[in-house]
């Protein structure tokens, strides 16, 4: 895929963003720091973006290159979790940073890995139109201190599964609340969410630690701060 191509395909999701309310031609030039004339003349095809002027787009959209590529492309670039017996599947341990920025997990992401079967992990419902759909979608983490807020429910050493192509606000059961990996810092808060136009709401579980606000930047909604659902603790991996 050339550059041409990948301009395209950005004009292409930033055009769906727009029909879908999710953001304006004028927001978006005033988070890239461009005319708004210039954000309509690409998005018209009237003119091409630089690499710094599409390197500025991706940034205020919380995308990278990966989101613009096909899924052919990404096939080719990915690292698939191997099988390591039949009816099992390598879900990668990675560190928090790598969870919340890095669409693709390649080997030197890994720190180390953990057997799943293949029918555990099949049965965990994504959601129905994920943003990261070609993101890899299930990653483990190691919590530190951060896992205070959440206790006892999470506790400092415990390993948790995040499924990343699950970033919606509904609830994953009927009466009970999610447990998110939330993007803060460039890294993944664990806990509770409440979502408005506005704002997100960490909350934890801990009663003695107190409430996070995550502003919410224009233009921007959930699913650009959500990096997962927590679909599974253990205590040791």
């Amino acid at each position: 895929m050339n550059f041409l191509q990948l301009q395209e395909n950005l004009r292409r999701l930033l055009k769906d963003r727009i029909d879908s309310g999710q953001l304006t031609g004028l927001s978006l030039a005033h988070q890239a720091g461009f005319k708004q004339a210039h954000i309509s003349n690409f998005l018209n095809r009237k003119r091409s973006l630089s690499q710094e002027g599409l390197d500025k787009v991706l940034a205020t959209q919380n995308l990278s290159v990966l989101d613009l590529l096909g899924t052919a492309d990404v096939n080719l670039q990915a690292s698939p979790a191997p099988i390591s017996e039949h009816g099992f599947e390598v879900v990668p341990l990675v560190n928090s940073e790598v969870a919340a920025s890095e669409p693709l997990i390649l080997p030197q992401h890994r720190r180390s890995q953990h057997k799943f079967k293949s029918a555990l992990l099949h049965r965990i419902r994504p959601n129905e139109a994920p943003l990261h759909s070609s993101w890899t979608r299930f990653v483990l983490i190691r919590l530190g201190a951060e896992a205070m807020s959440m206790c006892p429910r999470l506790l400092p050493g415990s390993v948790v599964l995040i499924d990343r192509h699950y970033t919606s606000a509904e609830p994953y059961r009927k009466g009970q609340h999610n447990i998110y990996a939330v993007r803060k810092d460039g890294l993944c808060a664990i806990s509770y969410l409440e979502y408005s136009s506005h704002c997100l709401i960490l909350r934890p579980h801990n009663p003695g630690h107190p409430v996070d606000l995550i502003p919410v930047d224009v233009g921007h909604d959930l699913q650009d701060y959500v990096v997962g659902r927590v679909c599974q603790i253990m205590v040791e991996c």
